[in-house]
């Protein structure tokens, strides 16, 4: 997971500095107060996930968990929304909410050992954060060329780095004779059993990292782009971990429900028997979002009319 972390943080490194180069080519760099015209936004808007786990996956060895490894028949749908205050002209922070879904399943992989595994899930994630942003590179309002007093024009735009913390609530699902069942109660692994693990709970925790541009429509309104990759601090998100349960005949007689559901393998089926490994629990579970905004800036108000002429507006900072 660390190397696959550090390589995320390198890529966006890269884009970051040719962006912010690409944009430095530009007249639009901190030269007034103008961003305070820009300190207080809610935000909503749609979401394309990723899920990086133990199910699914490349056709690869094993699972790293990292972008490199992404399964795109799995992306899945959600929905984000949140407050954002930029308290510098460098520096914002934001309350973020997302509502998503994600989804794994070794049918879409072409590599032998998980596509026999067999296994699948979705689950809806409910994740709440709050993040820091670093804005690398911004053009905020600017006086119209017309004249020194003329209007503002609004030219908002927004390159920017962001880190943060956060908690969430899933719960995987898997289906079976037709209808989507609850994994965690069932102690797949042997969770419920008197030698087994410890249950895993419903909720963990996450750092999303990630890179984001947005930029003016008009005055009020914006439009935003972001790709974060969020690490976790489970490697339940699928309810896949550890090991097969070592008394299979034991699970069946406790549940039959979680013995049909640990071991669904069609073929190689004696890849999958008791005490043999079914995930890897040396990586946490992540996923990537890419999230498109709309932004509405609650911080410009319109100032009074010039003296007389009933033309234009001046702007308060």
């Amino acid at each position: 997971m660390r190397n696959s972390y550090l390589s995320f943080v390198a890529c966006l490194g890269v884009i970051l500095f040719f962006v912010s180069d690409a944009f430095a080519q530009t007249n639009y760099f901190n030269s007034s107060r103008n961003w305070a015209l820009n300190k207080k936004e809610v935000y909503f808007g749609l979401s394309a996930t990723q899920f990086l786990g133990d199910l699914g996956g490349g056709p690869g060895i094993g699972r790293t968990k990292s972008p490199l490894d992404m399964d795109f028949p799995a992306t899945r749908a959600g929905f984000n929304g949140g407050f954002r205050y930029r308290f510098s002209p460098r520096f914002a922070t934001k309350t973020n909410l997302n509502w998503f879904w994600v989804n794994g399943n070794d049918a879409n992989t072409t590599n032998e050992i998980r596509n026999s595994r067999n296994l699948s899930f979705r689950s809806m994630i409910i994740e709440v954060s709050q993040q820091l942003e670093f804005i690398v590179w911004y053009s905020d309002n600017v006086r119209s060329s017309k004249s020194a007093m003329g209007s503002y024009r609004n030219k908002s735009s927004q390159v920017y780095l962001f880190a943060g913390v956060g908690a969430f609530f899933y719960n995987p699902k898997a289906k079976y004779d037709g209808d989507w069942v609850a994994l965690r109660p069932l102690g797949t692994e042997g969770q419920n059993m008197p030698d087994g693990p410890e249950p895993y709970k419903w909720y963990s925790f996450s750092v999303p990292v990630g890179i984001g541009f947005k930029t003016a429509i008009n005055k009020y309104w914006r439009i935003g782009f972001e790709i974060s990759y969020h690490k976790t601090f489970t490697d339940y998100i699928d309810d896949v971990s550890g090991y097969h349960y070592g008394d299979r005949a034991a699970l069946a007689a406790n549940n039959p429900l979680s013995a049909a559901l640990t071991d669904r393998s069609v073929v190689n089926s004696n890849w999958w028997r008791e005490g043999q490994q079914r995930g890897n629990a040396d990586d946490n579970d992540a996923f990537v979002m890419f999230n498109v905004h709309a932004i509405y800036n609650l911080s410009y108000k319109k100032g009074p009319k010039r003296g007389g002429s009933g033309r234009g507006i001046r702007t308060k900072f």
